[in-house]
């Protein structure tokens, strides 16, 4: 399996990539603990002084592909070969095809997603289960637009070395997907779209963008094919929204709001600048405490005004067939969410199984009709603070022993799953993976 994909170009491509980007990829990710100290220490981050100019601006981002143009469902999921086809056959417009939290960084699962991946782009990819289950893509359905995501900066791939030091894992990610794909993507009307996780700052985006110029360039792959939408998911990454769209301006195609990881890095930033950023039980903090009712404002406010889409959180919620007052009850929830999500301005949502995909596109059909998104809802009256964007003190709910025992006993079930390959797990009906 590997042969297919660790060919040698392939390889030469990668190496090329990680020996011109790979010292900078080091001291970003080495400044990250040196501003988490000085965020602490504060007790505040704030706006950028010297990227001010930036945001008065008036500019935009590139227009986005044909088959970018509609994301108001996009399902997640790892590469798995029957998660990919039944994610492909979901009706989902968008696959996010998880290649970093749902995706165990086994060789094996790294090498498999890649497979998948290439199956899946030219529509061969195929399934028999151990009980003679057949999957294959359905011809009655139009299959999801894949977009991939790799690992984050901060992580390397052990298994490839390069000059005597390991790989950089979004690289390798990145670059085999690309290599192998690009061009056919392109010849079926599609394109290599990327989903970029975990960035910290306008400086990574600028890395990123600089790595899609280069691997376009030695590809003789026209210069802007590539699309990025990029998690914010950490918090110095809200301050810095137009920076990160600005520096990614000819690749850029949204935002997406990373409910879990945000609440890490929240925790991670300022767990030593005292009682004021103690979260309570993670169950209890929703999408509509204050604190990240800013963070979503700001984040559709910023994408509309640069006319890229803003994209919602997960709907971890996987439908209990055995219980179907359980399934009900979480069905309206996700309905509220996403209801929520589509009134604030977001153009689309993701859910995490495709039972979910009908639940979530009745929502935003109700709101978009025959529009393929509402980049027009410009949200000018949305002003959000610094100190907004951090007022966790003002969150409603409690830090309880109950919380706690919940939370550790999802992490060590977490935990036992990750250690056996899988980076997805079925939790109490929650679809739970590396961020939750």
């Amino acid at each position: 399996m590997s042969e297919e994909i660790l060919t040698p170009e392939a390889v030469a491509f990668v190496a090329e990539l990680n020996r011109t980007f790979a010292d900078r990829r080091d001291e970003l990710v080495a400044r990250r603990a040196e501003r988490r100290a000085t965020a602490a220490a504060a007790g505040r981050l704030d706006f950028l002084a010297e990227t001010a100019e930036i945001r008065a601006a008036d500019w935009r981002v590139a227009p986005a592909p044909a088959d970018l143009a509609d994301r108001r469902v996009e399902i997640t999921g790892p590469t798995e070969r029957k998660m990919a086809i039944n994610a492909l056959n979901s009706g989902a417009k968008v696959w996010l095809a998880d290649l970093e939290d749902a995706n165990t960084p086994h060789w094996d699962n790294v090498i498999s997603g890649q497979v998948n991946l290439y199956d899946a782009v030219r529509g061969t990819i195929e399934h028999t289960s151990q009980e003679g289950k057949h999957y294959a893509l359905r011809s009655d359905v139009r299959p999801a637009t894949i977009v991939v995501r790799p690992r984050g900066w901060h992580l390397d791939e052990r298994h490839l070395e390069f000059d005597g030091r390991p790989a950089v894992g979004a690289l390798v990610d990145f670059g085999l997907h690309f290599f192998h794909n690009a061009r056919e993507l392109l010849a079926r009307g599609s394109g290599p779209y990327f989903y970029l996780p975990k960035m910290e700052s306008h400086l990574e985006a600028r890395l990123w963008n600089d790595v899609f110029t280069h691997a376009q360039r030695r590809l003789d792959i026209p210069h802007g094919t590539i699309r990025a939408t990029v998690l914010i998911e950490t918090v110095p990454a809200a301050f810095e929204m137009d920076e990160i769209l600005y520096e990614l301006r000819e690749h850029a195609s949204g935002l997406n709001a990373g409910r879990w990881d945000y609440l890490f890095s929240l925790i991670k930033t300022f767990r030593d600048a005292g009682a004021d950023f103690v979260l309570p039980d993670r169950n209890s903090v929703t999408m509509t405490a204050p604190f990240m009712r800013s963070y979503t404002e700001l984040l559709v406010r910023t994408c509309h005004r640069r006319g890229a889409f803003a994209i919602g959180g997960m709907a971890a919620f996987i439908p209990n067939r055995r219980d179907p007052e359980v399934t009900a009850a979480a069905l309206d929830k996700v309905r509220a969410d996403k209801s929520r999500e589509a009134a604030d301005g977001f153009d689309g949502s993701w859910v995490a199984h495709p039972d979910l995909v009908p639940v979530c596109r009745e929502v935003f059909d109700g709101v978009l009709g025959d529009r393929p998104n509402q980049l027009e809802r410009t949200r000018d009256e949305v002003v959000v603070t610094a100190e907004q964007l951090l007022d966790v003190a003002a969150t409603p709910g409690a830090a309880t022993a109950g919380g706690l025992r919940g939370a550790v006993d999802v992490g060590v079930r977490y935990i036992v799953s990750w250690l056996s390959g899988n980076g997805a797990a079925a939790i109490h009906n929650l679809m739970e993976d590396a961020a939750t």
